[in-house]
């Protein structure tokens, strides 16, 4: 693409291989931290710069969510920020709470699942109660903020403690929560069972 400076460039290179090879976007800091930048402001300049020649732009309606503008006639990965609201029990409940956003967690909408019509967020996976469905201890889950459907995998609130399981309906039609791993037990609620979201993908860092 022409009018890029050559470090402009190199942004724009380590970005899109990045992308390409796990499916979210880079942090600001591990821009700053490829390219020894002081602050993560530099990076933030670096991106503003890019906007402007057209090299990536911004997804109306949604801060600091840009998508790459391809130099061939291809779709573009279009890339969205989500809050990562700390960790989430896969194992037995506890009693984390959701407070404000420990980091933000840049992903492409389509790998993510991220659907732009509903309320996303993230959290880090902390337990082995799910490694039987792919969601290992340390793993991102994007969360959708939708009602869940029997047999999803969800993030719920039973009994006050938090965890992710997946929800299974009864045959009394009272629903309660599956681990998907054989060491652990389902899990009936005492008094109440709330579904926060569904988990609708897996992010993880190889």
């Amino acid at each position: 693409m022409d009018g890029l400076t050559d470090r402009q460039r190199e942004i724009l290179e380590f970005v899109r291989g990045y992308a390409m090879e796990r499916g979210y976007w880079p942090s600001f800091r591990e821009i700053q931290k490829h390219f020894r930048f002081k602050s993560t402001n530099a990076v933030m300049g670096h991106l503003r710069a890019l906007e402007s020649k057209g090299a990536i732009v911004r997804v109306p309606g949604q801060a600091r969510t840009f998508r790459i503008v391809p130099e061939e006639p291809v779709d573009s990965l279009e890339v969205t920020e989500l809050p990562i609201y700390g960790a989430i029990a896969a194992g037995y409940p506890d009693g984390v709470e959701q407070g404000d956003a420990l980091g933000r967690l840049q992903v492409d909408v389509v790998t993510a699942g991220a659907n732009r019509g509903r309320s996303n967020f993230a959290l880090r996976v902390s337990g082995d109660s799910m490694i039987d469905a792919g969601i290992f201890d340390g793993d991102t889950v994007v969360i959708e903020s939708r009602p869940a459907r029997a047999g999803e995998i969800v993030v719920a609130l039973i009994d006050g403690l938090s965890t992710l399981k997946r929800l299974v309906r009864g045959g009394d039609g009272v629903p309660y929560l599956k681990s998907e791993n054989k060491d652990y037990p389902e899990i009936r609620p005492m008094t109440e069972l709330v579904v926060q979201g569904v988990a609708s993908s897996v992010v993880r860092r190889l």
